[in-house]
């Protein structure tokens, strides 16, 4: 499935049971705000915040498109949280832990919506290319978190040791025509690590990144769109081309790299002209 939409370079989590936080994201800007069910909300906490956040999509999140990450296909909340978010206006659901495309087919269906789907264990990896064909699915997300443990790599490695995982989902997501969103970046207070986690995503193909704080809204969406160098260089590179193999700036371009920049120019265009990421 190709999504119509222009993908989000910024997707920030909030607990869904936090009422604060979500009345504070209508205000950030952020391309997809993602209210969560899962991993943020206590056990205690996780009927409320339900009721919280099917509310929360319904009053809306300004020029945000909104999505809610229902509880894992394998947990007791999870088909009180299908029945829900089916209902609800969220313009997405997310489903967290996919391992098989069988399972994610089965929840696309009963949602009826267009589903994220967070590939966060070995097999979901393994599986990505399946998964990221099922009707209905608008997107993988990779949670580089769960990932990290589930492959068992100590807590001083960095990402150079996810990097098949990392490219395998881009390459998984862009066979399907589906977006790519990068994981998370953990250390709240190094806005420098951010911004180059997020320029190292988008070298990768990422179409943008996940978020768990709004100072990273900024950063993350600056980082995931081109430069003024990119678009001057797209700029000069369409206006010098006649056809055909030829030669610019030193380098050989062919129709394709007039292509690339053609859509990086209407890419730029299309995010600042459009506020519902329609394309």
């Amino acid at each position: 499935m190709t999504t119509a939409r222009l993908a989000p370079r910024t997707a920030l989590f909030l607990p869904a049971s936090n009422p604060r936080a979500i009345e504070k994201a209508r205000g950030l800007g952020a391309d997809l705000v993602i209210l969560d069910l899962e991993d943020a909300v206590k056990q205690a906490d996780k009927v409320s915040a339900r009721v919280a956040a099917v509310e929360a999509v319904g009053q809306g999140f300004a020029a945000s498109l909104s999505a809610i990450r229902i509880n894992a296909i394998d947990t007791a909340e999870h088909g009180e949280d299908v029945a829900a978010i089916a209902g609800s206006s969220a313009d997405f659901a997310v489903l967290p832990k996919a391992e098989s495309a069988e399972e994610v087919a089965q929840v696309a269906r009963a949602l009826g919506k267009p589903l994220l789907v967070m590939i966060e264990t070995p097999r979901g990896v393994l599986g990505a290319a399946e998964i990221a064909a099922v009707p209905g699915l608008a997107g993988l997300i990779i949670g580089t978190n769960d990932l990290a443990a589930s492959l068992r790599l100590p807590p001083s490695s960095g990402r150079a040791q996810m990097g098949v995982s990392l490219q395998s989902v881009v390459l998984a997501a862009r066979a399907a025509g589906v977006w790519a969103l990068d994981g998370v970046f953990n250390k709240l207070d190094d806005p420098q690590g951010l911004a180059a986690e997020c320029r190292e995503g988008r070298a990768l193909g990422y179409d943008g990144k996940s978020l768990i704080h709004p100072n990273q809204i900024a950063i993350a969406g600056q980082a995931f769109g081109p430069s003024e160098a990119e678009l001057a260089e797209a700029r000069a590179l369409v206006a010098a081309a006649t056809g055909g193999a030829e030669r610019y700036d030193g380098r050989m371009i062919e129709a394709m790299h007039v292509d690339q920049a053609r859509a990086l120019l209407d890419r730029a265009m299309d995010y600042a002209g459009s506020d519902d990421f329609l394309a």
